[in-house]
């Protein structure tokens, strides 16, 4: 019997790629071929990737970056990366086109329409990023990673949840360690676009706490290269210990071992924090294309998981405040985890498996 063939393309961030790589180790252990369609900086991120799964970077580009002669030479990108992936598909056609987001899946979701092939879509934030947007009428199906999230008229829209990947369900539910008075943990992660205005803030919240707190904590902060030396300096300082680094490979496992976490709402953040179970203060990048960041938060903060803090009203005196509200309430910290933990959806992979399979086995939309 011939293996079947799923065609997943995705944009060059974090938010992109993790779905797409818990889709990829399920399906490929399901007996199917994967292939990714990416380009370089989605390319960074697929270190994690099953290494059965085929990758190829094509050419593709966006109207929000460069200058005039950059924008002009975007349509011929655009048209020469469809161009590719139309001749792959003719040779190796898929049975099923999906598509994650970002401007990189434009060739391989143009191409599938071209072609007739089966496709859909998986938009991870509460608000459709530009790309998926474009493509949702085009498309059997949009799976939606937060619910509820705006659909333009005609398109069909099904909440699965965030996939998230095998490392993070490995740590589901993992039993919470309420703060005390004990060594602690802190992550903060901030995203690849909005981690400076937590380097800038976090570091000044948590030197403002008092002594008795600050001693027993260990904070893991991931900020961006062009900031390392400087936050680490910071912490050094003030006689904090901390770990400062631009990525952490092992943000699950650092997820499960902390007692706060501190982050951006990205939609895969904010489907780890859940589905491991943990209390969080969100703060939504305010510069969001139609604050997706906010929404995404809403179903956290609204089950008592997260405090939100607009990134408006968010200083160092008010981030230090919520900090100690936290981690010296180890009754309302516990209830703060287990509300986390109910808004996670553990089995989001298994749910776009099912759509995936059975789009496969219809006739093109």
């Amino acid at each position: 019997m011939t293996q079947k063939l799923l065609l997943m393309a995705a944009g060059g961030t974090g938010g992109h790629m993790f779905p797409a790589q818990a889709l990829a180790e399920a399906m490929l252990r399901k007996g199917w071929r994967v292939k990714l369609s990416t380009d370089a900086r989605g390319a960074r991120y697929t270190g994690g990737f099953p290494h059965s799964t085929e990758i190829t970077q094509v050419s593709s580009a966006t109207f929000a970056r460069g200058g005039v002669l950059a924008k002009a030479l975007v349509a011929p990108r655009i048209a020469a990366g469809v161009a590719t992936m139309a001749l792959d598909m003719r040779r190796d056609r898929p049975d099923v086109v999906i598509g994650f987001g970002g401007y990189p899946s434009i060739p391989a979701l143009a191409a599938a329409t071209l072609l007739g092939v089966p496709r859909m879509i998986h938009e991870q934030n509460g608000v459709l990023g530009r790309v998926n947007a474009r493509f949702a009428t085009r498309v059997a199906q949009v799976a939606c990673g937060v619910w509820p999230t705006s659909l333009p008229e005609g398109a069909q829209g099904v909440h699965v949840g965030n996939p998230v990947r095998a490392a993070v369900l490995e740590r589901e539910g993992a039993p919470y360690i309420p703060p005390g008075d004990y060594p602690m943990s802190i992550l903060v992660i901030g995203g690849s676009q909005g981690a400076r205005i937590l380097s800038d803030v976090v570091p000044e919240a948590i030197a403002a706490l008092p002594e008795e707190l600050r001693r027993h904590l260990r904070v893991s902060h991931q900020a961006r290269g062009e900031d390392e030396a400087r936050v680490t300096q910071f912490y050094a300082d003030h006689g904090i210990d901390a770990e400062v680094r631009p990525f952490f490979a092992d943000v699950p496992a650092r997820i499960s071992e902390a007692q706060l976490v501190i982050s951006r709402s990205g939609a895969s953040s904010i489907a780890d924090i859940a589905v491991i179970g943990r209390p969080a203060i969100l703060i939504p990048l305010a510069t969001a294309a139609g604050d997706h960041q906010t929404a995404n938060a809403r179903g956290l903060v609204e089950a008592g998981g997260a405090i939100r803090i607009p990134e408006s009203a968010l200083d160092s005196a008010s981030l230090a405040e919520q900090i100690a509200a936290v981690l010296t309430n180890a009754q309302g910290a516990t209830k703060m985890a287990h509300a986390a933990l109910s808004t996670g959806i553990p089995n989001a992979t298994d749910r776009l498996v099912a759509l995936v399979e059975h789009l496969s086995e219809e006739v093109d939309p």
